[in-house]
Formats: C-alpha cells, structure tokens, sequence
C-alpha cells in the first residue's frame, strides 16, 4: 500500500504556487504564444492532436494511481479525484477531436503535457494517499458547496466552448464575436467557467495543493482572457461595451 509521499506534495505545490506567480508576472507583459498569438515560424502540431497528447496525462496519470495504488483517503478523496478527472476526460475526449482552433505550437504541447502529468500525479497522490476527511463529510456544507461550483464551472466551460467551436466553419480560421451565455458578461466566459471549476475543487478539498493548482489556472489563464478581451475590443468597433473580461461586473 503505497504511503503519503508528503515531502513531494508539498514541493510540487509550492511549485505551482511560485510558477503561478512567475506566469501572471509574464503574462501580464504579453500573452502565452498559442492560439491567436502564436509566433510566426512556429513549429505545430493540429490543434486535435496537440490538445489531445498535452491534455491526457492529467486523465491517465490519476488514473493509474487509482488502479494500482489503492486509496487510503476513502470515498470523499475518490470522489474528489474523479471531478479532477472527469474535467480532463471532457478536455481530452471530447473538446480535442471537436475543437476548431489553430494548431498548437509544439513547444507549448511539450510543456503542458509536462504540467499535466506532475500535477495528475500531485492531485491524485495527494486525495488517494494524503486527504483526510471527516466521517460526516458527505454532509459538510464546505464540501457540498465546493462540488457545486465545481459542476457549475464545468456546464459553463462546456457550454461556451461550444459556442465558440460553432463560431467556425471547419477549416475557418477566423474571428467573431462570441454571444450568449455567459459571453454576455464576460469576454473569456470559457476560462471563467474553468476558474470556477478549481475554486470549486479547492474549496472541497481544502488543501495545499488543490489550493495551488486553482491559484495557477488563475494566474495562467486570467491573463489570456484580459488579452482575448483587449483583443476583441481592437477587432470589432462593435463590440459590447458592457463585457468584461473574465468576472462579470467586475474585472
């Protein structure tokens, strides 16, 4: 039985806290060169593929882990372990074969399948072997309210990639205003619904490094719904003023 690996999980998440705090210093000079900032030249992948192969390890890793390594933490680490995966499922399953967007550059697959992988073995080896929870934990309003916002988080993400998947024609590289949903709040309404979705994950777990993996989502991809906002507003003399960029009404 494998035994909690705390020294690792606290270097791990202590990683994601300071590469979180360096990605929101970088990004706050430009965005991350993928999508519509991708460099001239780059060398890509297919934007199915790439998402695919960078996206996966995060759904594999915890996976095996699972099979192979028993789970001391109970049910309540096992259920949690399986919202983490379950978004990674839909990101690798789902969203690659259908996405629309531009290929990948390869360097940007090379070091987000990296990320994935240690932060699938952190997140799973953290709720499988480290996570301790309460008897009554089924019935704690923490936990409740944290699934909540979590499946909340992940029916907007779902929704909005799918109004912008429908914004192209296959083979289209182009630029439309996103409507409806929650894209008539916020101009990056898919990165807030994946911000929610790990606030939501963090709340329910209530631990170091599920606290760590949603503080660097926001730093990440914060940032890049600023940018995508500024750029919508550069494009389209027509674009709603109302929006803002990633929390409604605020920011």
């Amino acid at each position: 039985m494998m035994q909690c690996r705390d020294a690792a999980v606290s270097s791990l998440s202590w990683a994601l806290l300071l590469g979180g705090s360096a990605f929101l210093l970088q990004q706050s000079r430009c965005s991350g060169p993928y999508g519509r900032y991708v460099e001239a030249g780059s060398r890509c992948w297919p934007a199915a593929l790439g998402w695919f192969v960078q996206e996966v390890p995060a759904f594999l890793v915890p996976l095996l882990l699972w099979i192979c390594g028993g789970q001391e933490s109970g049910t309540g680490g096992t259920l949690l372990l399986w919202t983490f995966m379950l978004h990674y499922f839909y990101r690798s399953f789902v969203y690659s074969p259908l996405t629309r967007g531009r290929p990948v550059p390869l360097k940007i697959v090379f070091s987000a399948f990296i990320f994935c992988s240690l932060n699938g073995f952190l997140q799973g080896h953290h709720l499988l072997h480290c996570a301790k929870f309460q008897p009554d934990w089924v019935t704690n309003a923490r936990i409740s309210a944290g699934f909540l916002l979590f499946f909340i988080g992940l029916i907007i993400n779902i929704h909005s990639d799918h109004i912008l998947r429908n914004l192209r024609n296959p083979g289209e590289i182009v630029y439309r205003i996103p409507r409806g949903g929650m894209f008539e709040f916020v101009s990056g309404a898919n990165f807030f619904g994946e911000i929610l979705e790990w606030c939501g994950y963090a709340l329910a777990a209530w631990s170091l490094p599920t606290f760590a993996f949603a503080f660097f989502t926001i730093c990440s991809i914060g940032p890049r719904a600023y940018h995508h906002h500024r750029d919508y507003q550069q494009r389209f003399k027509d674009y709603p003023r109302c929006r803002k960029a990633v929390i409604p009404f605020i920011f």
